[in-house]
């Protein structure tokens, strides 16, 4: 009799389906505009708050898509599933998508295993920064530049102005630290599994999936459903744990011209910039 009710529940109610929750973690990761953040702690430490509090569960997968971005946001999502997966004491599954890379690999070591497709990018544990040098462009178009500073860092790499040695030396020193946590952070989470020459695995180059796996980088091959249901059983729950689609997100987030550069009128120039920074990131990755 109570095997029948049992079966009249809804699955989220039902206690003897396992579960596995899945979050999912996509984009550049850091502000990219206004209306269309990247990848943050703040944004998602909420969902995994919620994905390790659910009933029942076995295990939490994140599914990771990111070509990386913000050093110290990588590294504080990071913390946090560690954080959590030490306090809920859940596995954490990763399933690495289309790119893992940069800082978007520094949040797929916080998982216990890193499984991808045979074609996943993975990798590029570098440090990277760029800018652009207008210099000789407002010269030519008669354009005075005026900068007032206290420190005589202030206005260092400022692409208005002639690039100066002892400022890309700084620059290349604070990249060197950033590199060095980072190689850190990868030594500890990956261990003894990481195979093959150091200065290779970390001089930012990256590799298959397929390959990732026999430098350490990563586990398994597979995807997110199949290899849950082949742990977990086929009744297994795998719920995405999504943000509230509220009206007020609906409306903000409702930019149909904004995703396409074709429709770019109704940009502002930071937008339009930060959307070019953006699609740079992404394409280093892509084929």
């Amino acid at each position: 009799m109570m095997d029948r009710l049992r079966e009249l529940l809804p699955a989220r109610l039902r206690s003897d389906r396992p579960v596995v929750p899945v979050v999912r973690l996509s984009g550049v990761i850091g502000a990219v505009t206004p209306l269309r953040p990247g990848l943050t702690l703040l944004g998602v430490s909420r969902l995994l708050q919620r994905a390790f509090d659910t009933r029942g569960a076995k295990a939490v997968a994140l599914s990771i898509n990111s070509p990386g971005g913000s050093p110290v946001q990588s590294h504080q999502i990071y913390l946090r599933i560690r954080q959590l997966a030490v306090e809920k004491k859940l596995p954490v599954l990763v399933f690495v998508e289309d790119v893992a890379a940069s800082g978007g690999y520094m949040i797929a070591c916080a998982g216990d295993e890193i499984i991808c497709d045979p074609s996943s990018i993975v990798g590029s544990i570098g440090v990277v920064g760029g800018s652009f040098g207008f210099g000789g462009l407002i010269e030519k178009l008669g354009i005075e530049r005026r900068l007032y500073t206290s420190g005589k860092h202030k206005a260092m790499l400022d692409p208005f102005l002639p690039e100066n040695p002892d400022d890309v030396t700084r620059l290349k020193s604070l990249q060197s630290e950033i590199h060095a946590m980072f190689i850190d952070l990868v030594k500890r989470s990956r261990g003894a599994k990481l195979r093959g020459d150091e200065d290779e695995l970390f001089s930012g180059a990256y590799w298959t999936g397929q390959t990732s796996i026999s430098l350490g980088l990563s586990d398994s091959i597979g995807d997110l459903r199949s290899v849950l249901r082949a742990r977990y059983g086929e009744k297994v729950r795998t719920p995405l744990i999504a943000p509230a689609a509220g009206l007020l997100s609906g409306i903000i987030g409702r930019r149909p011209a904004a995703d396409a550069l074709a429709g770019t009128a109704g940009f502002s120039a930071d937008e339009l910039i930060s959307s070019l920074e953006a699609r740079a990131i992404w394409s280093r990755y892509g084929f």
